[in-house]
């Protein structure tokens, strides 16, 4: 019997168990023995759901039609999943109240709500789709539509609106520069400028993805900016983010709070070095200018008043 739904996706739907039999059923073990699932898995998924026993089937297949609550932290949890994903550091994303705990099982299906869980992220399968402006749920085409859906001034998530903040705030302004200031977004970068240079992995133009820069799932860092290049910068080599070349952009480590440098240096290296271009920005790496100090008196991200970063 098939573990998947009539559409190939992990989440049970009405069809389950020969057109719907299974359906709302509420004890695993009545058809499925725990030494047989699985067992065309891989060794260590296998192995994670047999030691987990019976919890796990909710937290991937859904609730089958019942009252059962989704436990996805019965699986990714800093023992049996430390790295999917990385979880270290205080400051998460949370949906309500700006609270320092761990992320809850909930907040994980909010924007994994049917995850195909098999190691390789795909924008349509492993995100929740949410309405956009005209109340419909298409594709997304980058991650930034996804996270658009929610920081963005006028189709807030009824669910999750952003309250009390300045109409030029990035977390609702966000969606209006991307599309018309931001570089990161779809306003075109160019390798003519004075400080121009990118590393290996990134070009001019290119839509750079939100997580890219904020970390969802743990960081130091306030506004939730990777505190790691293992934890964003996705479109860098491998062999060069794996370094764990760390980021501090608060001054806890004795940096100037607000220095974005060990940020942007993890992408940006000028062709042409000057402005103390060749200055270690503090975690080993060079090629930004004005390193040490404050970036946010020129740069404000997300900002139509200072042309984002």
């Amino acid at each position: 019997m098939p573990t998947q739904s009539s559409q190939g996706k992990l989440i049970l739907d009405q069809n389950h168990g020969d057109g719907g039999n299974a359906w709302e059923k509420e004890n695993c073990d009545s058809c499925h023995a725990i030494k047989v699932i699985h067992k065309n898995a891989t060794a260590d998924i296998r192995d994670l759901t047999r030691k987990k026993g019976y919890d796990s089937c909710v937290a991937c297949h859904g609730t089958n039609g019942t009252q059962a609550v989704r436990q996805c932290m019965t699986c990714h949890n800093d023992q049996d999943l430390p790295r999917s994903p990385l979880t270290d550091g205080g400051k998460v994303h949370h949906f309500k109240g700006e609270k320092t705990a761990k992320l809850n099982d909930q907040e994980c299906v909010t924007c994994h709500e049917a995850s195909d869980m098999n190691g390789v992220f795909d924008l349509n399968t492993d995100l929740t789709h949410f309405e956009n402006k005209a109340g419909v749920k298409p594709d997304y085409q980058t991650e930034a539509e996804f996270c658009q859906s929610c920081h963005n001034r006028a189709h807030q998530q009824a669910d999750f609106p952003i309250i009390g903040k300045a109409y030029d705030d990035p977390l609702i302004a966000i969606e209006d520069d991307y599309r018309f200031f931001d570089y990161h977004g779809f306003r075109d970068g160019s390798d003519q400028g004075t400080y121009n240079g990118l590393r290996e992995g990134y070009r001019y133009p290119q839509v750079v993805n939100c997580t890219d820069c904020h970390a969802m799932h743990g960081t130091h860092n306030n506004q939730l900016i990777i505190d790691s290049s293992k934890k964003g910068v996705k479109s860098l080599l491998d062999s060069f983010r794996n370094k764990s070349y760390a980021v501090d952009t608060d001054g806890a480590n004795g940096t100037v709070a607000g220095d974005y440098g060990q940020l942007c240096v993890l992408c940006h290296k000028m062709e042409v070095i000057n402005d103390s271009g060749a200055k270690n920005a503090g975690n080993g790496l060079s090629g930004v200018h004005e390193v040490d100090s404050d970036c946010r008196d020129c740069h404000t991200h997300g900002e139509a008043t200072q042309i984002g970063l």
